[in-house]
């Protein structure tokens, strides 16, 4: 098989604070290091009472205090939200404290709605077009500094802490070739353009000081239990999650319910389809040749792995047994 890693969106349950989510991520970590995930990422999002990774970074050093190989990082940083040193200091720090084990994943979506963006910028004459330009700035930040540089960050300079562009469609896809730098498909939301972005990238690519081939690591909805059943009944609270958040009025991640499909309508079960395409949800042997096909499929370099579970418990054990079907 093929590496297989985390996305952890800190899910805030329903009824609960985000103290509890914070702990869960801390505790899971730990266990997905001893169950040998290669990397561990927290997400930039902002403004959804049912997410707790919003000060990433922060999120980032709690994981890699409690670790020690596993890697850590973000899938992604927002970087639009931020100025490009801001986010090197940032980094640069958590790379000083855990020296080879931090990643930066980048996306330029803001994560969150027009009015918050707003709210974090102050203004919005950043722009999205930018990003590029964004990208390049803070890989000097992060580079040696060169004699007579004026700005240097401090911690961040010589770091060189490894850089992913993240993307659901081709513009992440040519950025990544263009600069030599791994991609990361967000193929667990939006699948849509999958195979052409992965095909464009690995056409397009070109060499880097940090990437000499190209690497592409997909997304991949996870849920296994003892049972088929079992499965589809845990699934059912990241299905309610994510038809709140598609019809704009995002929640707390949900308890489960039973038959939660059989009582959409046709087009919400049509939208619910189309958004796990890329998903493997049932028995280990289920999952297996489900996850099989996947790889075969899309011959991805590493699976990054998410599981919205309202049990803690039973996303613990959904994480473990997708290790043991991976490994």
């Amino acid at each position: 098989m093929i590496p297989f890693s985390i996305l952890d969106l800190a899910p805030v349950t329903q009824g609960s604070r985000p103290a509890t989510a914070l702990r869960n991520s801390i505790d899971l970590v730990k266990h997905a290091e001893q169950w040998g995930y290669r990397r561990y990422w927290v997400a930039e999002h902002h403004n959804m009472s049912g997410i707790a990774s919003s000060a990433t970074a922060v999120l980032i050093g709690q994981l890699a205090a409690v670790t020690s190989t596993i890697r850590v990082g973000s899938g992604g940083i927002m970087l639009p939200n931020h100025a490009p040193l801001v986010i090197a200091e940032q980094f640069g720090t958590l790379a000083e404290l855990f020296p080879d084990r931090i990643d930066l994943g980048l996306g330029r979506a803001p994560g969150t709605d027009q009015l918050t963006a707003h709210a974090l910028r102050r203004n919005l004459t950043g722009d999205v077009d930018d990003f590029p330009n964004d990208v390049v700035e803070l890989q000097h930040y992060l580079a040696e500094p060169k004699e007579g540089q004026a700005v240097v960050a401090t911690p961040g300079a010589g770091t060189k802490v490894p850089i992913w562009i993240l993307g659901s469609s081709l513009f992440g896809a040519q950025l990544a070739a263009a600069l030599g730098l791994p991609y990361a498909f967000a193929s667990h939301f939006a699948p849509q353009q999958m195979m052409d972005a992965i095909k464009l990238y690995r056409e397009r690519f070109k060499p880097s000081e940090q990437l000499d081939k190209p690497y592409v690591m997909l997304g991949y909805n996870v849920c296994v239990a003892g049972t088929d059943e079992e499965a589809q009944y845990l699934r059912s609270s990241g299905l309610q999650a994510v038809m709140a958040l598609r019809t704009g009025r995002p929640i707390q991640l949900p308890p489960p319910i039973e038959n939660y499909e059989a009582n959409l309508s046709a087009h919400e079960r049509a939208m619910i389809a189309n958004w796990i395409q890329c998903s493997a949800v049932g028995s280990p042997g289920t999952v297996r040749a489900k996850l099989e096909q996947f790889i075969e499929q899309t011959q991805v370099d590493e699976l990054m792995c998410v599981s919205a579970v309202y049990d803690h418990d039973k996303r613990l054990e959904s994480y473990r047994l997708t290790a043991e079907l991976l490994s």
